[in-house]
C-alpha cells in the first residue's frame, strides 16, 4: 500500500479539546500501520486558522493545515468541547458541508458533536452522545436522534461518546481497513480487554460512589430509566414503584440498601445533574433550565442545585467561565 493509497484521516481540533480523544485514535492507527507494514492510515492536523491550538489539558498542538486549504480525505473528526464553534462560522460550517459532499466520511468524539450538529451534518444519523453533554444536546438539537451507546456508525456519520470510546471506534476502523487479526494485535498491544461495538451502552456513575448504573439491580435500574426519561415531567414515586411492580416502601428500602439515598434523593440528583450540564454548556436563562428539569420557578431550581452543589447556579456558570478557551469550554471534558 503506497502513501497516496493510505486511508487519509483528518482531525479537526477547537481550542480546549480533549487531548485524550486525540491520541486514542491516532496511536491504534500508528500500531496498526506498524503491524501491518503497511502505511494503513495517514493521518493530518487541522484547525480553523492553522494556529496552535491548546488542548483541554493545557497541551499546545501545531496543526498541518488550516481547514481551507484541506482538499482529500477520506475520513475527517470533529474534536472540542460542547460550546466549541468556528470564528468564521458561514467559512466554517460550508467547508464541512462541502467535504461532506464530496463524500468524506464526517465524525465526531465527544463534544466534537455539537459543531458537527450546528453545520448540518448529523441528521438522519443515529448519534453517540456522551452522557454528561445529553442533556445540553436534547436542549439544543431536540429533533436529532441521540443514543448512549458507546459508538454510532451510521454510514458516512460516526460517532463517539469519549476517549476509551475512540479508541474502539479506531479498532473498528483498522478491522474495516486490513482485518481482524490486526484489530485483535492492535488491541492486545494496548492491552485493550475488549472492542466495544455499536449498541454497547455507556456506563454512567450512580450518586452513590460504590456502583455505576449497570450494577443497580434490576427493579433500580428500570426505575432510574423511569427518572431519566422524565427530567421535564416528573413522575411520583408511587407510580414508579407500580411500575416497577413493588410498593413504594420496598422502593424505598432498595434504593437505600443500593445508593444510601431515598427514590426522591435518586431523582433529584438526575434532574440536578441534567440542569447543570445546561449551566455550563448553554447560554439559557434560569427559568428555561428550571422549565427543562421540571421546575415551575427559578427560585425551586436555584434551592435544590444549592443543595446538590453547594454553589449558585450562575456563580457555577461564571467559574467555568474563567476556564474558556475563545468562548469553548476546557473543563469539564469527556
Amino acid at each position: 500500500m503506497t502513501a497516496s493509497e493510505s486511508i487519509r484521516v483528518g482531525f479537526l481540533v477547537f481550542p480546549g479539546f480533549p487531548m485524550s480523544c486525540l491520541t486514542s485514535m491516532i496511536e491504534p492507527f500508528r500500531v496498526a500501520n506498524e503491524v501491518s507494514g503497511q502505511k494503513v492510515f495517514a493521518w493530518t492536523l487541522i484547525s480553523e486558522s492553522g494556529g496552535r491550538v491548546t488542548s483541554s489539558a493545557d497541551v499546545a498542538f501545531e496543526p498541518d493545515l488550516t481547514l481551507a486549504e484541506v482538499e482529500k480525505l477520506d475520513q475527517l473528526f470533529v474534536l472540542s468541547g460542547p460550546a466549541s464553534n468556528f470564528d468564521d462560522l458561514r467559512a466554517g460550517e460550508g467547508k464541512l458541508r462541502r467535504l461532506a459532499r464530496f463524500g468524506v466520511t464526517m465524525g465526531a468524539i465527544s463534544g466534537g458533536i455539537f459543531p458537527l450538529a450546528r453545520a448540518g451534518l448529523l441528521e438522519d444519523a443515529e448519534i453517540s452522545v456522551h452522557w454528561c453533554y445529553a442533556a445540553a444536546f436534547q436542549a439544543e438539537f431536540p429533533d436529532l436522534t441521540a443514543t448512549e451507546s458507546v459508538i454510532a456508525l451510521a454510514g458516512k456519520r460516526i460517532t463517539a461518546s469519549g476517549a476509551a470510546a475512540a479508541f474502539d471506534l479506531a479498532l473498528h476502523i483498522i478491522q474495516d481497513a486490513v482485518g481482524a487479526h490486526v484489530a485483535t494485535e492492535v488491541a492486545c498491544w494496548f492491552q485493550h480487554p475488549m472492542v466495544r461495538g455499536q449498541g454497547v451502552l455507556q456506563r454512567k456513575p450512580t450518586p452513590s460512589a460504590t456502583c455505576t448504573d449497570d450494577m443497580l439491580p434490576e427493579i433500580l435500574r428500570v426505575a432510574t430509566e423511569i427518572f431519566e426519561t422524565h427530567v421535564e415531567d416528573p413522575v411520583r414515586i408511587s407510580d414508579v414503584a407500580k411500575a416497577t411492580g413493588v410498593s413504594s416502601r420496598q422502593l424505598e428500602r432498595l434504593f437505600r440498601q443500593s445508593t444510601g439515598m431515598s427514590p426522591l434523593q435518586y431523582y433529584r440528583s438526575i434532574r440536578m445533574k441534567a440542569a447543570r450540564q445546561l449551566v455550563l454548556y448553554s447560554n439559557d436563562r434560569l427559568l428555561d433550565i428550571a422549565v427543562a428539569v421540571g421546575y415551575n420557578s427559578s427560585g425551586a431550581l436555584v434551592h435544590n442545585y444549592q443543595e446538590v452543589f453547594d454553589v449558585h447556579p450562575l456563580e457555577d456558570r461564571r467559574k467555568i467561565n474563567l476556564f474558556r478557551v475563545e468562548k469553548n469550554a476546557v473543563l469539564p471534558q469527556a
